[in-house]
């Protein structure tokens, strides 16, 4: 999901979108909490060759970078193609857990602040929703309370989002 919303159509083919204990930067994902142990299935982002590769699907990065067409810390600018202007965000609720142990939630935190600081110049400042469980791990709720209000809350969204009728 965290890639889709980056992409030139998205807000034109989705109406909103639900991005849960999302994995978002993957320049640092492997420094945060279990991420070192995801190295062999995606790659070692501080060897060149691999993070070309990883690069090119970071959601974070293929915003701030691609689309907004900032340079990246330490490392010279290297678009795939040109800055896109033109680019909206569905409406998005972000959920994560403070207590997840597999993805920290910095990266839908980083993620939830670079897309605000994005749709604010441009008019769409109520279009990035985020909650986040201080309790739950990696599913985002630590028991089925926490769970149907985590539910409930992404259910309500998408009604509400996309104007949906109860039947």
């Amino acid at each position: 999901v965290g890639n889709l919303l980056t992409r030139p159509l998205s807000s034109k083919l989705f109406g909103a979108a639900v991005c849960q204990v999302p994995l978002l930067d993957m320049k640092v994902y492997s420094r945060l909490l279990a991420g070192a142990s995801w190295m062999a299935e995606y790659g070692d982002p501080d060897k060149e060759e691999e993070w070309s590769f990883l690069r090119k699907f970071s959601p974070y990065h293929v915003l701030r970078h691609d689309i907004l067409n900032e340079p990246e810390e330490a490392a010279p600018l290297s678009l795939d193609g040109a800055a896109q202007p033109d680019w909206k965000c569905p409406k998005v609720l972000f959920t994560t857990s403070t207590r997840d142990d597999r993805v920290h939630p910095g990266h839908a935190r980083k993620m939830v602040r670079a897309l605000i600081e994005e749709a604010q110049p441009r008019g769409m400042a109520d279009t990035v929703y985020y909650w986040e469980n201080v309790e739950g791990g990696h599913g985002g709720a630590a028991d089925n309370k926490q769970r149907a209000k985590m539910w409930a809350l992404t259910y309500s969204f998408l009604k509400q989002t996309l104007g949906l009728e109860e039947n």
